[in-house]
């Protein structure tokens, strides 16, 4: 089936519709709990006074941390960052990259103190004498014994003990910045076991390294692209992407606004902890809450990358794209919330080990062996144990079932189909594989016991009905998924018009009007 399959215009409508009535009836549901509950004694710790006269819901510590306790911090080194950048960049545009590295240094300097950017560094340089060995297995190995002392005790408190201050945000300074520093160092080591004309300078790796926007929160760019990015010398920009720079800035801003609204009115995070009160909510508002939990993760996520690409993109870099919606997502291939991250796990492990992803037994040891680093990156423990094999076994599964599906009889049961008929059966089994998705990645932003509760309601304690209409709703969300992506396609790829006819005699005793006729009827029939 063809990603540019088509339905009739009316069934698209009917899926909107139904999606949007399903949508509000779930936010209704979410929003009556919240209004009834407000002042409930589990509530106290996470739901405090706000704007409106009304309680705000507080209980996510990063939503707060970035966009309240922390707002001012990075408003100040991303202002000085951006002044120095431009400035750099009018005077001496080739000297811009080490200006980039002086000020992060200088700033996580002034933040967490000498010893801190002592301890960065003497990572930086051991990782880096390793790297001019040149022998691919060795970097990957010292890179994450180097990860994992971060992650294991007694390595991290004894690491952790180097670090000065005892103000509020210095724990989350310190593992933010470690971790995304031994993910650096070992895509610079890897990139220099790939170049074959000598080395890249420590230097290289040190402008790469304590670039500020990049270096607490990420996202991570590959060495190989930001090496290329930062020592460019065209510093010219395309037409319009200036204003584009300034709207995507303002459209964060609006969505940081939104959702500090929204929670005046749901309590989409403190609800969640409190397992009493999630067993008597009913089934639509239990599962709503699920869903929206995920978006709200995604759009965290989307603001707080997209605020350090924004600055990242007036320095000329091109960053990881934001995380793809979780609304948008229906194969465990795409579900990732850090493009940076999963770019360097796809370079550098998943295609890596992969090959073209088609040998079963090379995509298992591929998707192993990344889910296995992508553990130590999280941290070790039951919740993200669980999480990893879940996501690692579904994303195995679509495999194993796109072998199976591609052999006889089914691939002729397909072939006789049309392909609308074959975009609404495939729909339906990418509806269970969207809640699957749902369910899986809930474990790692809620509790295990939440999970269980949901997945009890929607498949045992609310069969039929409940799990009838849930998966009803779903199969539209995914038919307007596929269509959007239809449309898409149909951009990025039009389909070609047929090759004009050799000039021959016969052509030749054509009328004049033959030819714009036969191109027009090609044009309806592509529209069509």
């Amino acid at each position: 089936m063809g990603i540019k399959a088509a339905l009739p215009k009316y069934e698209i409508y009917f899926y909107n519709t139904v999606l949007c009535l399903a949508m509000f009836w779930a936010a209704s549901w979410i929003f009556e709990v919240s209004n009834s509950n407000v002042n409930r004694k589990t509530f106290k710790a996470s739901v405090k006074p706000g704007y409106f006269g009304r309680k705000m819901d507080t209980a996510d510590f990063e939503w707060m941390m970035w966009f309240s306790t922390f707002r001012e911090h990075i408003l100040f080194a991303l202002s000085g960052h951006v002044l120095f950048a431009k400035i750099c960049s009018m005077l001496a545009p080739q000297f811009r990259s080490l200006v980039y590295m002086v000020y992060g240094l200088l700033a996580v300097w002034t933040s967490m103190g000498w010893t801190y950017v002592s301890l960065m560094l003497s990572h930086c340089i051991l990782l880096y004498s390793i790297s001019l060995v040149k022998i691919r297995w060795l970097c990957f190995v010292a890179g994450l014994c180097t990860l994992a002392t971060f992650k294991c005790e007694p390595f991290v408190s004894w690491q952790a003990g180097f670090v000065e201050g005892d103000f509020e945000l210095r724990h989350v300074l310190f593992y933010g910045g470690c971790g995304f520093t031994i993910m650096r160092c070992v895509s610079f080591a890897l990139e220099n076991c790939e170049r074959k004309d000598g080395h890249y300078s420590v230097l290289e790796l040190l402008k790469y390294n304590f670039y500020l926007p990049f270096f607490y929160f990420g996202p991570i760019m590959t060495f190989d692209k930001f090496y290329v990015q930062a020592n460019k010398s065209d510093l010219t920009r395309k037409e319009r992407e200036m204003w584009n720079i300034s709207l995507q800035g303002l459209i964060h801003l609006g969505v940081v606004i939104v959702v500090d609204v929204l929670f005046h009115f749901m309590y989409i995070l403190t609800i969640p902890t409190d397992i009493k009160l999630l067993k008597h909510l009913s089934d639509w508002a239990l599962v709503g809450l699920a869903y929206v939990n995920l978006v709200y993760d995604w759009i965290k996520a989307a603001v707080m990358f997209g605020v350090i690409n924004t600055v990242s993109r007036l320095d000329h870099l091109d960053p990881p794209k934001p995380p793809k919606c979780i609304t948008m997502l229906y194969v465990f291939s795409e579900t990732h919330f850090d493009r940076g991250i999963n770019d360097w796990l796809c370079k550098y492990i998943y295609n890596y080990l992969g090959g073209k992803h088609e040998n079963v037994v090379e995509e298992l040891v591929a998707t192993l062996c990344t889910y296995g680093v992508t553990i130590l990156w999280l941290g070790p423990c039951e919740v993200v144990l669980v999480w990893a094999f879940f996501n690692c076994f579904g994303l195995n599964l679509e495999l194993w079932t796109a072998k199976a599906f591609s052999i006889e009889p089914f691939a002729s049961f397909e072939a006789a189909m049309s392909e609308a008929m074959s975009r609404r059966i495939r729909a339906i089994f990418n509806t269970f594989n969207f809640w699957c998705i749902v369910l899986f990645n809930l474990m790692a932003l809620n509790s295990l016991d939440f999970v269980k509760l949901v997945t009890k309601r929607l498949l045992l304690k609310g069969f039929p009905i409940t799990t009838i209409i849930v998966m009803f709703v779903t199969y539209c969300l995914i038919q307007v998924i596929k269509e959007r992506e239809r449309r898409q396609a149909l951009i990025d790829d039009p389909d070609p018009l047929p090759p004009a006819a050799p000039l021959n005699a016969a052509a030749a005793t054509c009328p004049p009007t033959a030819a714009p006729q036969a191109a027009a009827d090609s044009s309806k029939e592509k529209a069509e």
